[in-house]
């Protein structure tokens, strides 16, 4: 692939992520069938310099569709299957005294962990206490891990996607909120429809060989994630973005009543700067070089829904996360102009 452009060529810019994501795409569907939508997620994720998780019940290719992926990009790749006697240690590496044969001194030497490679699969990483999972906060966020009182930097690009079972499972811990908002995406897979899953049962039941080859380096990758910061972005998309985060927001003025009903607490802002993010990336996927309120509107839902807590209430009826954000979207109007001028948003905005 050629070296990504950076600057005002917003077709060059979309030219380059659409060779890439088809390039990606073509290696991945040697192995993977079907589920589209979390493979598209995967890559704005990975265009936006985003942390992902995929939850689902065992069984439907969430390890095998982020291996899979890893072996499309010329990166470094470690596999951390969390279980419940995982120590933080075992995840960020640790000091060790050895003699050093020159000195004849003994001196502490920092052994790294499985945190220090590009991409970082957190296999079932609800299986492991909340103690484990927090090792990963630093990392996700600084991209550099603190042992002892040194600070060691992590590569660049670095991702963390993992998966997860749904927590009504035996044997699982629900991530901490501090651990969740680190995540750009919560995707949510699937069963495959009746296609797929004829598909999948007639090739994986008979000998098959795949041929993944690598498409992006890591400069690449880098590269294009400059692109995706340069896609320009309205007032208008931005205002957009605020008004579906804000109105989660229990208490401040102009929040729904079916909000204020149905959530504990809302998103913070760093669900804008992902819906943002995550947007400018969709556009460039979606072969345009501005972002729009529908790439907004479609990456609500994996953007929000571990951002946003329901209260004993909406549990008692049923009301999911989805279903706050769906309603959201139906009375949040996307036309230009049509939210500075509503006196509902006109007290959010200025909150």
């Amino acid at each position: 692939m050629a070296e990504p452009t950076s600057g005002g060529d917003g077709t060059a810019a979309v030219a380059q992520i659409q060779a890439a994501y088809q390039r990606i795409r073509e290696q991945m569907s040697q192995v993977i069938v079907g589920q589209e939508h979390v493979i598209d997620q995967l890559l704005i994720a990975l265009f936006s310099r985003g942390h992902c998780i995929l939850e689902g019940v065992p069984g439907l290719a969430k390890t095998l569709m982020i291996s899979t992926l890893s072996r499309c990009l010329s990166m470094s790749f470690s596999r951390i299957q969390f279980t419940p006697d995982l120590m933080p240690a075992d995840i960020t590496g640790t000091e060790v005294l050895e003699e050093n044969r020159t000195t004849g001194k003994r001196e502490f030497r920092f052994l790294e962990g499985p945190l220090f490679y590009n991409v970082v699969l957190a296999d079932e990483i609800n299986r492991t206490p909340p103690k484990t999972q927090a090792a990963l906060l630093e990392a996700m966020q600084e991209r550099q891990v603190t042992v002892g009182r040194v600070r060691h930097e992590l590569s660049d690009p670095f991702f963390v996607l993992a998966t997860q079972n749904p927590i009504e499972q035996e044997g699982t811990y629900a991530l901490p909120e501090a651990q969740q908002d680190r995540f750009m995406f919560k995707v949510n897979v699937d069963y495959p429809n009746f296609r797929d899953e004829f598909s999948i049962a007639k090739q994986t039941t008979a000998l098959q060989t795949d041929s993944i080859q690598p498409v992006l380096s890591s400069e690449e990758i880098i590269a294009l994630q400059k692109v995706v910061r340069e896609v320009p972005a309205s007032d208008h998309v931005i205002e957009y973005a605020l008004a579906l985060v804000r109105q989660t927001r229990v208490g401040e003025e102009g929040v729904p009543d079916f909000v204020t009903d149905w959530l504990s607490w809302g998103a913070g802002p760093r669900a804008v700067q992902y819906l943002l993010l995550g947007g400018k990336a969709r556009a460039l996927l979606n072969d345009r070089s501005y972002v729009a309120t529908e790439d907004i509107a479609a990456l609500a839902k994996p953007v929000l829904r571990h951002r946003i807590v329901t209260n004993f209430s909406a549990e008692s009826d049923g009301i999911t996360p989805d279903r706050v954000i769906d309603r959201l979207l139906e009375e949040t109007p996307s036309k230009e102009g049509a939210l500075t001028s509503d006196p509902r948003f006109q007290k959010i905005f200025a909150a």
